[in-house]
């Protein structure tokens, strides 16, 4: 792969870019299905897919099976309860966008996998594009696709190529990402709502587009903010926001319980705290984790806050002050810093993690604004090195890995 990214940057230099994008995207795709593959070869009758399973196996595995679920079954009315009498895990905490759309185009094949596939398949490819468009003005042609090898080769690249909705909500912030940059604000008003109905994460454009707005007008003497401008900011923003929301009353009144989908929320994360969970408090989960990991590595539990604590002030500083991060641009910082903030406030790491870090993608670029090649093939192996990592874990072991001691 690395040998490819150096060919392609030598010899098609003068080819369009969709197909340079193209050539990387596939040679991407084909180490991934290799990796996948050998994967598949080391599986046991102990993985929770057997001993030999095959690709179309993979492709509908963990959480693609609730997004069939969702397009086969819809979304409970009644929601599901454990023994104890709490919420279970249920279909609610999976938009509706990408398990209807599979299903469409795998109506023309007979197979809701394979239009899962094609889906995930496709709009990697697109949001590659988009990716390199982002970028491009900031860090230049040459970075800009060195990013998008990065992008698609990284650790989490089996997303391209499963039945996720992670590739579709990618394509759809990169663009949303560009037309706010670009000063194109009519566009968002097709691209949040998308959004908001295909993955979470909606809430964290919401605040971006404050502080896009907050910077716009900070530097409105220097780059003259109309007052169109300001009327589109703060629409949007209100739409953003109301977009975010609207899933949470729509579960709400399709089962009758207004707290169906924090329940459904928290019912995920009981299945790592023992002692269980009381309610959702914005910020607590990061700190139960980090308690929670530390006594599973056999490590004080004590010091868990405090490596969560400098993790935080070190990603702030990075942000702020790393050229190479500064490189991107203050809009893409600002899309860095709200969608970290708003993991810290909802989510509870887990075995998803490294996936939920994935709309963060454009950082890439500042990975790829040295210009030593040394450097931008190392970061590649690491790439591939972290691939294998998590294909083996998550499709080799399957539980036998995240199976909570």
């Amino acid at each position: 792969m690395a040998q490819f990214a150096l060919t392609l940057t030598r010899r098609w230099a003068g080819a369009p870019l969709p197909l340079r994008i193209a050539l990387v995207y596939l040679a991407a795709r084909a180490v991934t299905t290799a990796l996948m593959i050998a994967a598949a070869v080391q599986s046991t009758s102990l993985s929770r897919f057997g001993a030999d399973p095959g690709l179309a196996d993979f492709i509908v595995a963990w959480d693609a099976q609730w997004y069939w679920l969702v397009a086969e079954e819809g979304y409970p009315s009644d929601l599901p309860l454990t023994e104890s009498g709490e919420v279970a895990e249920n279909a609610w905490a999976f938009m509706p966008v990408f398990a209807f759309a599979a299903k469409g185009i795998g109506f023309l094949f007979g197979s809701w996998g394979i239009g899962a596939f094609l889906l995930s398949f496709v709009a990697g490819y697109f949001a590659c594009v988009a990716l390199h468009r982002l970028l491009r003005d900031r860090i230049g042609q040459q970075a800009a696709m060195w990013s998008v090898v990065f992008f698609a080769s990284g650790p989490i690249a089996a997303m391209f190529q499963v039945g996720y909705a992670e590739t579709l909500f990618l394509l759809l912030l990169f663009l949303a990402l560009d037309a706010t940059v670009r000063r194109r604000y009519t566009w968002l008003y097709l691209l949040i709502p998308v959004m908001a109905f295909t993955r979470p994460g909606i809430l964290a454009f919401a605040l971006y587009l404050g502080l896009h707005g907050v910077l716009r007008w900070w530097k409105r003497r220097e780059d003259p903010l109309a007052t169109r401008e300001v009327v589109h900011i703060v629409t949007l923003g209100a739409l953003a926001t109301i977009a975010g929301f609207s899933w949470q009353v729509i579960a709400g009144i399709v089962t009758g319980d207004p707290g169906a989908y924090l329940a459904k929320e928290l019912s995920w994360r009981r299945n790592w705290l023992v002692g269980g969970v009381e309610g959702f408090i914005p910020f607590e989960g990061w700190v139960q984790a980090s308690q929670f990991w530390f006594a599973q590595w056999g490590l004080p539990t004590s010091w868990g806050p405090v490596v969560l604590a400098l993790l935080v002030v070190g990603a702030g500083a990075a942000l702020i002050y790393l050229p190479q991060v500064r490189a991107l641009g203050p809009d893409l910082r600002l899309w860095s810093a709200s969608y970290l903030l708003y993991l810290l406030a909802v989510f509870f790491p887990q075995s998803s993690t490294f996936r939920l870090l994935l709309p963060l993608s454009p950082a890439w670029g500042a990975l790829a604004v040295p210009r030593s090649r040394l450097w931008r093939v190392g970061v590649l192996a690491v790439c591939l090195v972290g691939q294998w990592l998590w294909i083996y874990h998550v499709y080799a072991l399957g539980n036998t890995f995240w199976q909570v001691p």
